[in-house]
């Protein structure tokens, strides 16, 4: 059988795999990126992307066109429970960010806004970039079995175009093949949790809804109807093109019900759920999928790793699977980068799972509590299983009649949506990781207290660990952020005024250890001007000390001050992060 040789091989070719072949071919990592479909995604799939993950786009150089072809944040913010598109208004909460007490955190928390756009859309610009950057990709070409020994990974894939069988030999291996991952399945990788939890549909669709969504824009429209008191509802609506493209996702149980996945049983669905019969519709695409909650117990097994969704399953709740998932790739491709190059350690790989599956604890956990939550809104509403369309209509009546029980439902309906933020607006979950492995190197302070909701709020902070903080600076003329100082595949080293000696160590270290590190003066008049002195409140260090930023954006380590010897200093902790002691 033939063998091609390479440095890493990439399994699959969602936002995960593309994110991680393009980080790793701007790496000039050898890698060959296998995926048994022909083309990029051709359904909008997952859509909701935050701003961690458009942080990571800016980095490829991607941000602008993401933003062209997505739906911004401005018009995310309206959720609506209906019981159609033309029919009663139940119920609306800001989402996103966009209620008024919450605009200012996330637009001080990052120099990106939250965007809504499908994975049809996304991925054919990941794959560009991935291409200019010169990846290797192999479409219609399937993973049939991967083994591995001390030396390297075998993967065996066929062309399904031509039939021709031959082993990809690499160093290292990430599966990022979807939530029935060939790689995790052959390598007997451990997983834990649930899966069957529930069952959906979704359909996408054209159908112009203006008139009933533009004075109420939004990415989520929720159809409540009598009999159908499952979580999403009688069905829920995505918006994937203002106002004329949806996703409708149906939830079912196939115990009580065996759904018609006819396209004249979807089109009947669909017009119960807008209510209008003369909007006309063209459905496009039907598919089915299931609700998991399971993750896997090791990220990382040899020379292989899991990312994306080979990693963590969870219900779409929040938002947060394909933003997980490029934040997989983004914390390990710069380590495998090194790793393949000789400049660090085989312990630095350790580092992924030991930062990351916290990470993904934390998303399907969040998903799976956010799904108890809007589920209770349909029960609330009066909505039950089974009942009649009369019954139904009665229930909605007594809702909003002034009788005791009406005003005791409108008050649990509150109090519900209340809590829907930890669903909708939950900013601590999006972007206040804090990573804690032995790539981050302790400072000898103590983890800053969160004086908010953790899950509500994200806490900027430089404590070792966590992503840098964000904050407006201006460079030749031109407004930056502080996060444009850093990635781009190098460390960076920031200070202030009277840190010279620190960036004179930066060189120094980087050109001993032939890893990049760049000095970035950031202060008063200095190259990076700090000229509303929102970096002097965010950087927690002084004047003269420093933050050594790692290629993906997080914190490895920080000096309060200037110290006797910064060379030898800095030179320890490279080593540290580097695994090279």
């Amino acid at each position: 059988m033939p063998v091609v040789e390479t440095d890493v091989l990439v399994v699959g070719a969602g936002p995960a795999g593309l994110t991680a072949s393009a980080l790793l071919a701007r790496s000039e990592v050898d890698a060959i990126t296998v995926t048994k479909y022909p083309a990029t995604a051709h359904t909008p799939r997952a859509h909701i992307t935050n701003q961690r993950a458009m942080e990571v786009y800016r980095d490829l150089g991607i941000e602008d066109r993401v933003r062209a072809v997505a739906m911004p944040g401005e018009s995310m913010g309206d959720n609506v429970w209906a019981t159609s598109f033309a029919g009663q208004e139940l119920a609306r909460m800001k989402a996103w960010g966009t209620r008024a007490d919450r605009k200012a955190d996330y637009e001080a928390a990052s120099p990106c806004e939250m965007h809504n756009v499908g994975q049809h859309l996304l991925e054919p610009i990941l794959l560009d970039v991935a291409l200019q950057y010169g990846a290797e990709m192999r479409f219609s070409t399937e993973l049939i079995d991967i083994t591995q020994d001390e030396n390297a990974v075998y993967g065996t894939v066929c062309d399904r175009n031509t039939g021709e069988t031959y082993t990809i030999k690499a160093k290292y291996a990430i599966g990022t093949d979807g939530g029935r991952s060939t790689v995790a399945e052959r390598l007997d990788f451990p997983l834990e949790g649930e899966t069957g939890l529930g069952h959906a549909v979704n359909v996408w669709l054209e159908a112009d809804l203006t008139e009933y969504r533009a004075h109420r824009p939004g990415t989520l429209f929720f159809t409540i109807q009598p009999g159908k008191d499952f979580w999403l509802g009688s069905g829920t609506y995505i918006c994937v093109k203002p106002w004329t493209e949806w996703v409708l996702i149906v939830v079912h149980d196939p115990s009580v019900e065996q759904i018609d996945l006819s396209e004249e049983a979807m089109l009947a669905r669909v017009r119960a759920t807008i209510g209008d019969p003369s909007v006309e519709v063209r459905i496009k695409d039907i598919s089915q999928w299931q609700m998991n909650h399971v993750i896997a117990t090791e990220y990382r097994k040899g020379r292989v790793f899991l990312a994306g969704d080979a990693a963590h399953r969870h219900p779409p709740a929040n938002g947060l699977g394909s933003n997980t998932s490029v934040q997989d790739s983004y914390n390990l491709a710069w380590k495998i980068a090194l790793a393949v190059k000789g400049k660090a350690g085989e312990k630095l790989l350790d580092s992924y799972h030991a930062e990351r599956r916290p990470v993904g604890r934390q998303v399907i956990d969040r998903a799976l509590k956010s799904v108890g939550l809007v589920a209770q809104i349909p029960s609330i509403l009066g909505v039950r299983s089974g009942q009649t369309d009369d019954e139904g209509s009665a229930a909605l009546a007594e809702f909003f009649s002034p009788s005791e029980e009406g005003r005791k439902r409108r008050r649990q309906l509150e109090a519900v949506l209340k809590e829907n933020d930890y669903h909708f607006n939950a900013h601590g979950v999006e972007l206040g990781q804090r990573y804690d492995s032995d790539a981050v190197v302790s400072d000898g302070t103590a983890e800053p207290s969160y004086t908010r909701d953790p899950e509500l709020y994200y806490h900027p902070t430089t404590f070792p660990g966590a992503c840098l903080p964000h904050a407006w600076l201006e460079h030749d003329g031109r407004r930056i952020s502080s996060l444009d100082l850093v990635g781009d595949d190098r460390f960076a080293l920031i200070t202030g005024i009277g840190g010279e000696a620190w960036l004179q160590a930066a060189e120094k270290v980087s050109a001993e250890l032939g890893v990049q590190i760049a000095g970035r003066p950031v202060g008063y008049r200095l190259k990076y001007a700090d000229v509303y002195g929102d970096w002097r409140r965010l950087r927690e260090v002084d004047d003269r000390g420093c933050l050594l930023v790692r290629p993906d954006r997080h914190v490895a380590w920080r000096s309060l001050d200037l110290v006797g010897d910064p060379v030898q200093t800095l030179r320890q902790v490279m080593q540290q992060v580097l695994a090279l002691t």
